[in-house]
């Protein structure tokens, strides 16, 4: 940190278990990756390099050493596995990922059919060799996992060898964990957490208003993904109460009379206003 600065809320040490910010690369170039090393390392924990941007991406080598010399993991987007998936090459896909010393997988069946079974039976399999992050909830905003299912394959994807399980939003915030306006839905979140660690998930929360709802309702320790990497270091600050929208969710002093006074100075303040 460049000053000090007391009664913030204490956030977990990289490499983190809890509090991981996983940032979304949509096809950055290898100087773009540089520079967003370079202003947020401290904060980025892991990198998904989005859907099949990967494919179409020039550099792609020199890009994810960037990345790696700056021990951030890196991996694929899971539309990337499905097209793989969909073609019959799985063991295509592991040589890939072999090819450029990716360490982390994401197993999705966000848009293809891909039955419960097969689906852990691929994650089983990977994890072996892989840290596997699974994904649950579905691209269509029409296509409604209800609460249970959603409760039931988190379990299963665990059991077989998930190291976490990603909470579907996609880029834009409106499907999966969220309605087609970007509103959370609260109470799948409340089924889903009050019977699966929250440490053992991810929320995708692209919007900066799902951020806010994950971090008052979690803490500042909640795994969130599909973060622009413009947003890393809005989100850190979010994370510290350092930002309007959770400046008092995480302010506290010794004596509680002082955080009243400083409230009720707020609310005069705005009242004036």
């Amino acid at each position: 940190m460049a000053f000090s600065l007391n009664h913030l809320p204490k956030r977990t040490e990289k490499p983190r278990n809890e509090g991981l910010t996983m940032g979304l690369d949509k096809g950055y170039s290898v100087r773009q990756a540089e520079d967003f090393v370079e202003a947020c390392s401290n904060y980025i924990d892991v990198v998904k390099l989005g859907w099949g941007t990967s494919y179409v991406t020039q550099n792609l080598e020199e890009k994810i050493a960037v990345y790696h010399d700056a021990g951030i993991p890196v991996y694929f987007g899971g539309t990337l596995f499905e097209a793989y998936v969909l073609r019959d090459q799985l063991d295509g896909y592991v040589e890939l990922m072999n090819k450029y010393g990716i360490k982390n997988v994401e197993v999705s069946n966000g848009t293809i059919w891909l039955s419960d079974e097969r689906k852990q039976a691929i994650i089983k399999e990977l994890s072996a060799d892989f840290t596997v992050y699974s994904e649950v909830g579905s691209k269509n905003p029409n296509d409604i996992i209800p609460p249970y299912k959603w409760v039931r394959i988190i379990e299963k994807e665990l059991t077989a060898g998930a190291e976490k399980v990603i909470c579907e939003a996609r880029e834009s915030g409106t499907v999966g964990v969220f309605r087609p306006n970007g509103e959370v839905r609260s109470g799948l979140i409340e089924e889903i957490t009050d019977q699966i660690p929250q440490e053992k998930l991810i929320f995708e929360a692209p919007q900066k208003e799902q951020q806010v709802w994950f971090i008052r309702k979690f803490g500042s320790n909640v795994n969130l993904g599909n973060i622009q990497p413009s947003d890393v270091i809005s989100v850190e600050t979010l994370r510290l109460g350092l930002r309007g929208d959770t400046l008092l969710d995480f302010y506290s002093l010794d004596d509680d009379e002082d955080l009243n006074k400083v409230m009720k100075d707020n609310n005069a303040i705005s009242n004036e206003e």
